[in-house]
């Protein structure tokens, strides 16, 4: 049964190999920072121990992906058979440098003792392989030559840099460089991770690795171990390949539900850049060693991109390995994510949590620490309050500086994580609802989109004394208005002079209740805050709670609502409506302009502080309260 090989070798175990680098392939192009980069990496790892054993700490490079094929070796001057090479599908760039890295080293400090090179041929320039081997220092001119005429390609070019980089590179060290330490570190202490594939197209693996921009991630590369033979405890070829089959389609399930953008981003937050998602649960099981590798090997993993794939790779070859114990940890972190999505309860409370900077790996410590789910519950609950505590106290007592609102949020977010789940509870004891009738807050939309704290009454003066205010307050009640009324209302907008209008304006308003007087400190109080997104605050900017309200319900029906004007003809003219960037608007926020805390209906043109702040006041402590329960 052939299938892919990963495995990690030294660059020890490279030399002496032979690399086809195909025409499909770039040429070189690394650069002076980039060759600088991996001789300070090198230079400045410091391992446990440095002898050519395999034991203690090493360096990792980045993937080699290579396909075995047969060929002639095209540098001997006699006929030959073919023989085993490697076609390097990626990696050439860091191969390359490895190659120049040993020549150099072999030409300008190693005498007569020279590391054997691998051997590496390309088939855009079949000369390339004699250009490397004749790249030498000319210390006169304090240049790089190659040791015979070649023609000038690219290539070359960035081949000489690279060559002059190392040398340049070398000399800053400095008296104190022991070269001798330095290539053993290289040469056994640095390992690349080797991914043999077996795939019959590399231009097809390749395009996916390059043009497409994928790397290849931890996830492909753990993949490749659980599907490799060796590393099951099963004999029978039948019930192996059954038995791959079943973890690979788990493994493609758990992949598909991360991909949900609703499910993932109720546990994560948004610029998760990887393009395999089930990483992240491989990172969690390596970050807590679920699977219990020893302390020396774990310190030797390193903490770089590939820590993970090496956690499983250093496992996979220990004497505990156990392939179905290792998925069995995978599929209880996916099962324990699941339970929390699907439970009403569960699902808030950690949406909640992981908004406010608390950790998968506590969250999923303290569920397996619990009892049961009762008591994991009220740890959340527990949890959840000691994030209401950190904002101002429970009086609401705020600055006068509105720039303070945004303290209020923890608070205004749970007010409607709360709210949802006391309705889920009473939907629960009611035998007539099913399951889809329940609500769910949307995180992956409340982290997707730009949410803050916003004035339900405006914070500025609004004394109604300027002509665009006047005109809004007017267009708002002018639909409920009696006749003779809205005949007024249709005069204002004709008058040219601003004494008219304004004299005509105080006759009209004397017909509708008066706006209270709310003081700077009372509307900078939890009780005139919620949640908006910053494109729906845009779009009222400054407006009456009215105008606000309007708006609201229009981005509730997913449209930017139609604005009302005046034209001089006396027609009341409305915009053609548009679709809403985004039709989710918190549930407290819209209960706030439908007055559902308010125990009497008021005056739908105000927020008023008696009825409708304090209404809403008392709803946020009793949710509040909830957590004590």
């Amino acid at each position: 049964m052939t299938e892919n090989k990963i495995e990690l070798k030294s660059v020890c175990d490279l030399l002496g190999l032979k690399f086809f680098i195909p025409s499909y392939q770039r040429g070189y192009r690394w650069n002076d920072q980039q060759v600088e980069d991996l001789l300070n990496d090198i230079n400045d790892f410091r391992p446990e121990s440095v002898n050519n054993s395999d034991e203690g700490t090493w360096y990792c490079l980045q993937p080699l992906v290579v396909k075995k094929v047969k060929r002639s070796d095209s540098h001997c001057d006699e006929a030959n058979e073919e023989e085993n090479w490697y076609e390097v599908i990626d990696g050439q760039q860091r191969l390359t440098t490895i190659y120049l890295i040993i020549h150099y080293f072999n030409e300008m400090w190693n005498g007569k003792r020279k590391t054997t090179l691998p051997t590496i041929s390309y088939a855009t320039r079949n000369d390339s392989y004699y250009f490397l081997r004749s790249l030498e220092i000319d210390e006169a001119q304090e240049a790089v030559t190659p040791g015979k005429e070649f023609r000038e390609y690219i290539d070359y070019f960035y081949m000489k840099q690279a060559y002059s980089t190392i040398h340049k590179w070398a000399c800053k060290q400095g008296d104190n460089f022991d070269n001798n330490d330095f290539q053993s570190k290289f040469i056994h202490r640095t390992k690349v991770i080797w991914y043999e594939t077996i795939d019959e197209d590399p231009i097809k693996v390749f395009t996916r690795l390059n043009i497409g921009k994928i790397s290849l991630t931890n996830a492909e590369l753990i993949k490749a171990l659980f599907m490799n033979r060796s590393n099951f405890r099963v004999s029978d070829v039948n019930h192996l390949k059954l038995r791959q089959q079943e973890i690979s389609s788990e493994w493609d399930n758990i992949e598909y539900t991360l991909q949900n953008d609703e499910f993932w981003l109720f546990l994560n937050e948004k610029g998760y850049s990887r393009p395999t998602r089930i990483d992240f649960i491989f990172d969690l099981i390596c970050e807590h060693n679920e699977l219990t590798l020893c302390e020396e090997k774990y310190c030797q993993i390193g903490s770089d991109d590939y820590r993970t794939f090496r956690y499983f790779y250093e496992y996979f070859n220990s004497a505990q390995s156990d392939i179905e114990k290792c998925w069995n940890e995978v599929k209880a972190y996916f099962q324990t994510f699941k339970e929390w999505y699907d439970d009403l309860e569960l699902y808030h409370y950690v949406g909640y949590l992981i908004i406010y900077g608390h950790t998968i790996s506590d969250l999923v410590a303290e569920w397996n620490n619990a009892i049961d789910k009762a008591s994991f519950v009220k740890s959340l609950k527990q949890m959840v309050k000691a994030e209401i505590d950190k904002c101002p106290g429970i009086d609401f007592q705020y600055n006068v500086d509105g720039s303070n609102k945004g303290r209020s949020k923890p608070i205004l977010l749970f007010h409607n994580i709360q709210t949802i789940v006391n309705q889920n509870k009473n939907n629960l004891d009611n035998s007539k609802y099913q399951i889809g009738v329940f609500y769910k807050f949307p995180f992956h939309l409340y982290k997707i989109e730009s949410w803050d704290v916003e004035h339900i009454n405006s914070n500025t003066t609004n004394e109604e004394d300027d002509t665009m205010t006047q005109e809004q307050w007017l267009l708002n009640v002018y639909l409920s208005a009696e006749n003779k009324i809205q005949s007024k209302i249709i005069d204002f907008f004709a008058k040219d002079s601003e004494e008219q209008r304004n004299k005509l304006f105080d006759e009209i308003k004397k017909h509708f209740h008066q706006a209270e007087n709310w003081t700077p400190e009372e509307k900078n109080k939890i009780w005139n805050y919620t949640l908006l997104d910053s494109s729906t605050n845009r779009s009222y900017g400054n407006a009456l709670f009215s105008g606000k309200r309007r708006v609201i319900i229009g981005k509730d029906k997913g449209v930017k609502i139609s604005i009302p004007r005046f034209t001089r003809d006396r027609r009341l003219e409305f915009t053609a409506e548009s679709k809403a960037e985004s039709c989710f608007v918190p549930p407290c926020t819209k209960q706030v302009f439908m007055k559902y805390y308010s125990a009497i209906m008021t005056d739908a043109n105000y927020w008023t502080k008696e009825i409708d702040a304090e209404g809403y006041l008392r709803d946020i402590k009793e949710c509040i309260n909830k957590l004590d329960n």
